[in-house]
């Protein structure tokens, strides 16, 4: 058991030495930039872009507050279209027991 033991600590030094050593010849990588391409965009797409290529801030800040807004409208829209359809979810019956 000692011996798998060792065998497993040798391999995951081994495995997390590597990288190491590998970035040691050539200094390190490149910063990776994360940007939107917004040449080919206009209206709220191209805002939308503009707004995550300045600020990740606030972009996630409006992406956490839209998403719920959406879901709800959808949802108030949904419950319009069923009830104008004739389908009433509001006085059914389960048929669980």
């Amino acid at each position: 058991m000692r011996r798998i033991k060792t065998l497993f600590m040798s391999l995951l030094t081994f495995v997390l030495a590597i990288p190491g050593l590998a970035l040691a010849a050539g200094g390190g990588g490149a910063p990776v930039v994360i940007v939107a391409d917004t040449r080919k965009l206009d209206g709220v797409m191209a805002w939308w872009a503009n707004l995550y290529n300045e600020s990740h801030v606030q972009f996630t800040t409006l992406t956490i507050i839209l998403i719920p807004l959406v879901g709800v409208l959808f949802g108030v829209l949904a419950d319009i279209v069923m009830n104008w359809i004739g389908i009433d979810l509001k006085s059914r019956e389960l048929a669980e027991h």
